[in-house]
């Protein structure tokens, strides 16, 4: 098949291979679904079969009804779909994260679904698989958004915490309940093994991710403790929890927020937390630029995010790059 003809295309009900007769992350039922994640914008209920990795198959069958129909693959194994051969590989976004590699005729199509390359301990590195067409996410293509070294950022939190606690504060930490609070858990455990008390949203996803062999820190449900007992101690809670009745639970708190987002400062000061931390599961700019680059591919089509300002770039370079439309949201 010529290099241009498209293995991919965008339909009304999401990413569709027709030679495979699969859709890649739909946002409508379909029969055959092959999954890069188990956040909500990417994996959606109602389909046949889901098709996703053994690493994310515990989280996967989390978010979906119990009858539901999953198949696992390895990390790099590779099966004939239709005309097709699919394998998947390490995103390094969250536990089981995948990017899917579509070859047909000796041509290679790679879906990023969304990715990140800085370490984490809680999920596989991210792997650069070469192709002729790269489909990558874009939610921070922005040259604002650079990310600080991780343990920096896992220091902070930590600092934080501990000056709440000479202050008499419950600190309440607010990451999404999926894969941003499982990796802070277990960068801190760099510098204590005290317990946090995590919402249950959190609490659900932190057991599934203990049975995949994650190592966190300890941790309780927030429900446990009389209010004077949260002085000092660490919360953790979705961001849909604040401002809820369920925080004032914990008496006099300080708050944080952990996302790429905080690297703007004005988006903390209009979300009204006390403290930002850089923490993202998305590639920042230069990360997005290495990438694309060291997949060699000759186009480049994006998904979602700052869509625009990365097809500039790269158009500029002499890449054909193009956005295109999806229901995928970005970070929060």
């Amino acid at each position: 098949m010529n290099e241009f003809e498209d293995l991919v295309t965008a339909t009304r009900r999401g990413l569709f291979c027709k030679a495979g007769d699969f859709y890649i992350d739909p946002w409508l039922p379909v029969e055959t679904a092959v999954i890069t994640h188990a956040h909500g914008d990417h994996l959606r209920g109602g389909s046949a079969r889901y098709i996703c990795t053994d690493a994310g198959e515990a989280v996967t069958r989390q978010r979906l009804t119990a009858d539901a129909r999953v198949e696992t693959m390895a990390y790099g194994e590779s099966r004939s779909v239709g005309d097709v051969r699919i394998s998947l590989h390490p995103a390094g976004h969250i536990l089981g994260s995948a990017q899917v590699r579509i070859e047909r005729d000796g041509v290679v199509w790679v879906v990023s679904g969304d990715y990140k390359r800085d370490a984490d301990p809680t999920c596989a590195p991210f792997e650069v698989v070469p192709c002729e067409t790269f489909i990558s996410e874009a939610t921070f293509a922005l040259p604002a958004y650079r990310w600080p070294e991780t343990q920096l950022v896992a220091r902070e939190i930590f600092d934080w915490w501990q000056a709440n606690k000479r202050a008499g504060l419950a600190s309440i930490l607010y990451a999404y309940a999926l894969g941003k609070a499982q990796r802070v858990l277990a960068e801190l455990t760099r510098f204590t093994s005290e317990p946090v008390y995590v919402h249950g949203a959190v609490a659900t996803i932190v057991n599934a991710y203990r049975q995949c062999g994650v190592e966190m820190l300890p941790t309780l449900p927030a429900t446990v403790a009389a209010k004077a007992d949260y002085a000092g101690a660490l919360i953790m809670a979705p961001p849909s929890a604040a401002g809820s009745s369920w925080v004032r639970r914990f008496g006099e708190a300080s708050s944080g927020f952990c996302s790429g987002w905080m690297r703007v400062r004005g988006d903390r000061r209009r979300r009204g937390y006390d403290r930002g931390f850089v923490l993202s599961d998305h590639a920042d700019w230069p990360s997005l630029l290495r990438t694309i680059r060291e997949t060699c591919a000759h186009r480049v089509l994006l998904t979602h995010g700052y869509t625009d300002a990365l097809c500039r770039f790269f158009q500029e370079q002499g890449v054909a790059a193009t956005a295109l439309r999806t229901e995928y949201g970005g970070e929060e």
